[in-house]
């Protein structure tokens, strides 16, 4: 063998490299998505590879919400037709798009970013948590929703912040479980989710003290 590596040609080895490093991908589905680039059109594959790269150099994150936006301020939190004093915590932007397909919230979101997970070495500092204290410490939310997944970290994020925000007296509600305890928001059918979050309940009734 030379030393191109695996391929007769270094250019294909990189690139079957870099898709590789995608999640779920290995080097035979790398392999298959190269040779498809390959087959088409030098302008379909620019506007590919420009997509790609201005992804990555160009996107922003809305000041408001941590939602990923293409300006300041991302489309949902700019809607005049929604309350933006209602506002729906979530663990990432993936959240953000399986409430939306719901089209059962007309709300505005908090992306903290992930969840408290001491074992992943994620605290409270880690996340957007004091962004959103400080929105309803300036009386700028009317109720706050929590909708993190049903797991053990999620519940811990939850309470971590009920008791951050619940000395200022506003309603602090979270989803329904119709979203089995243990599943992850982003996974939950478009119906389902939705019912649990037309039927939330008060977060304090919730807790087992």
């Amino acid at each position: 063998m030379s030393g191109q590596g695996q391929y007769s040609s270094q250019l294909l080895e990189n690139a079957v490299s870099q898709f590789a490093k995608l999640p779920s991908i290995g080097r035979k589905t790398a392999l298959r998505l190269v040779l498809h680039l390959l087959r088409q059109e030098q302008e379909d594959v620019e506007a590919f590879t420009s997509a790609v790269s201005h992804l990555r150099s160009d996107i922003r994150y809305c000041h408001i919400c941590h939602n990923i936006s293409d300006s300041d301020t991302c489309d949902i939190c700019s809607d005049k037709h929604r309350n933006n004093r209602q506002v729906c915590v979530v663990e990432n932007i993936r959240d953000v798009m399986a409430i939306e397909s719901t089209r059962q919230y007309n709300g505005v979101y908090h992306v903290l970013g992930g969840v408290i997970s001491p074992m992943d070495g994620i605290g409270p500092d880690d996340l957007t948590i004091e962004s959103l204290h400080d929105k309803v410490a300036s009386k700028a939310v009317d109720e706050v929703i929590l909708a993190l997944s049903t797991t053990m970290e999620g519940d811990t994020t939850n309470y971590y912040i009920y008791k951050r925000i619940a000395p200022y007296g506003i309603p602090v509600t979270t989803i329904a479980r119709g979203v089995a305890v243990g599943d992850e928001l982003e996974y939950a059918d478009a119906l389902t989710l939705g019912r649990s979050l037309v039927n939330r309940v008060p977060f304090d009734t919730t807790l087992n003290y």
